[in-house]
């Protein structure tokens, strides 16, 4: 009696393990398929690739492999539009995309020979602390002169991490320099800029449709209006885009009722964004140039397409896929298409870009000076044709 109870013990564990072997081998199994319906053939050679370099290579193994196979793996698509990023690039962006950033809090440009030139001061910022002010020049970082061709790598040395120092020689407007060491830390951009003209015209320079660019445009506009603007200028040159729930409330805010939007995704799932009734009665242009993409393209479009403004500037890119990022395990992420989008009425901009009402291009000279963000719009030629269409003396 005893020993058949054992062998009905023995028997019992015997076939909880077999039951284990096997559901972990029918795990196993299902995984595999799982992943060969996923990823493919091409997916899984790409994967034993990296498994044999990393196994099997005699050389020194370094972390720039998997950034090489991803960055390939994106460069077969085809499609300008995805990216990969590394780490060190992923965080930057994340910060770009916060418009937040680690600096000093200064722009610069190239202009002197001396090194770099200051071109704006940002409030806040430990320059602003430390005294800079426009129009001094930096002339040494850390001690190493930075004129002639050394200028240009200069902002590269001047960066670095948040609470991390530099010293900075400055060329003060007499010619006499000194040192400052400032600390890097993190500086709050305001993406909107805008002035009331006394002409009755209200500018307004977007420069991204990342975080608070939505709330800023409202308010700058209704700023402009209780001014007594009487017309608006966007200027969206070198604006590169950004999210799309910021650009559909700016949209919603400036246009009347009807389709302001369209997107269909790579499943081909399709919608359309929709303005309300309310919007802003005033005659509008918007500035365009060859670095205007996006989000930023796709405001004037749909401007345009409503009747709301002229376009001006130079032709666009014809941006019309919009990309979804995606962080990965070792920091980086990548940045895919996953959809294509449209004007209000379905119109695509890719393979045309924009219509432009009136193309005028910078000389090179305005050109630099409007990138240092210097160029007045007394002399900016593009803004001037963009009044003269609006029907504004200048």
């Amino acid at each position: 009696m005893e020993e058949r109870r054992k062998q009905k013990k023995r028997f019992g564990v015997g076939a909880l393990i077999g039951t284990a072997a096997v559901t972990l081998v029918v795990t196993l199994i299902g995984l595999g398929c799982a992943v060969w319906l996923v990823l493919g053939r091409d997916g899984l050679s790409l994967l034993q690739g990296i498994t044999l370099v990393k196994t099997q290579f005699v050389g020194e193994k370094t972390e720039e492999v998997t950034d090489q196979a991803l960055s390939g793996m994106i460069e077969g698509l085809g499609d300008r539009w995805s990216y990969y990023l590394d780490e060190e690039a992923y965080q930057a962006e994340q910060e770009r995309r916060a418009n937040v950033y680690v600096g000093i809090g200064v722009t610069v440009d190239y202009t002197s020979e001396a090194g770099l030139t200051i071109r704006a001061v940002v409030p806040g910022g430990s320059a602003e602390e430390a005294g800079l002010v426009e129009g001094e020049i930096i002339t040494a970082v850390d001690g190493e002169d930075i004129a002639g061709e050394a200028r240009y790598e200069a902002p590269d040395r001047i960066a670095g991490e948040e609470g991390s120092t530099v010293r900075l020689t400055v060329q003060g407007f007499d010619g006499n320099r000194r040192e400052v060491e400032l600390v890097r830390k993190s500086i709050q951009t305001d993406p909107v800029s805008y002035e009331y003209l006394e002409n009755g015209v209200g500018y307004v320079k977007l420069s991204n449709f990342f975080a608070g660019s939505a709330d800023r445009v409202k308010e700058a506009v209704t700023d402009l209006q209780s001014q007594g603007a009487t017309a608006l200028v966007f200027d969206m040159r070198d604006n590169g885009g950004g999210y799309l729930d910021e650009l559909i409330p700016m949209l919603d805010f400036l246009l009347p009722e009807g389709p302001i939007f369209q997107t269909r995704s790579h499943t081909g799932a399709e919608k359309i964004y929709e303005s309300d009734a309310a919007c802003v009665d005033l005659p509008m242009a918007v500035l365009v140039n060859e670095n205007t993409y996006s989000a930023a393209e796709i405001f004037a479009a749909e401007l345009q397409e409503e009747g709301a403004a002229v376009v001006i500037g130079t032709p666009t890119s014809g941006k019309g896929y919009s990309q979804q990022l995606f962080p990965l395990l070792n920091g980086g992420a990548l940045g895919i298409s996953t959809a294509e989008y449209f004007t209000g009425n379905g119109v695509s901009l890719i393979g045309t870009g924009l219509h432009l009402d009136r193309e005028i291009a910078l000389s090179e000279e305005d050109q630099a000076e409007f990138t240092a963000g210097v160029l007045p719009l007394a002399e900016d030629e593009q803004f001037q044709a963009a009044l003269e269409l609006l029907g504004i003396a200048a």
